[in-house]
């Protein structure tokens, strides 16, 4: 029940699935099997699918780098979003993407599940958009050399805190990817 109106639809989003990002990326193969299922289905119900790709400094767009992995290809009629920063609203033309076709309900998945994800998802909750983070069809790199938590526990924890975000008008939740239903 998103707060915005006229919205009825659901999107797709796939976040920076990049051979830079996933490269290393905890149950790399699992994940973007997930993610490409997810893909197949929501392509199968005409549910919009719309790529997020970062690029910055260490990440320049057109690099092999930035490419996303060879699993996933984008379909020249689906968006891609360019960004340079966590949270694919800031600076790019997602919200234009999404409003064109009617999209208020968002379903997430990609990387990195402790920086452009868990922006990303805040980024469209507060945006009034309804949000769905796909549990199993989301990661990240292992940063616990500078003190963060293990990956699957960054993972869980993500996925934990979500399942209870709330706000009036909007709806969160977390889904394993074989519960998706996408209805175009």
């Amino acid at each position: 029940m998103t707060t915005l109106t006229d919205r009825p639809n659901t999107a797709l989003v796939v976040v920076d699935v990049q051979q830079g990002v996933v490269g290393d990326a905890h149950q790399r193969d699992t994940v973007v099997a997930h993610i490409s299922a997810l893909v197949d289905r929501a392509r199968e119900t005409g549910t919009p699918v719309v790529w997020v790709a970062h690029s910055d400094e260490e990440l320049p767009r057109g690099s092999d780098a930035w490419q996303y992995v060879p699993e996933l290809v984008r379909r020249e009629s689906e968006p891609l979003v360019h960004k340079s920063y966590g949270d694919s609203f800031e600076g790019t033309d997602l919200e234009d993407v999404l409003a064109a076709a009617g999209v208020g309900h968002l379903v997430v998945a990609g990387a990195e599940s402790d920086a452009c994800i868990r922006s990303t998802i805040h980024g469209g909750f507060t945006r009034g958009y309804d949000v769905t983070l796909v549990g199993d069809a989301h990661t990240a790199g292992d940063k616990s050399a500078w003190g963060a938590p293990p990956v699957d526990q960054v993972i869980a924890h993500t996925n934990l805190y979500w399942r209870f975000q709330a706000a009036p008008g909007r709806t969160a939740g977390v889904v394993g990817t074989k519960d998706v239903t996408f209805t175009g």
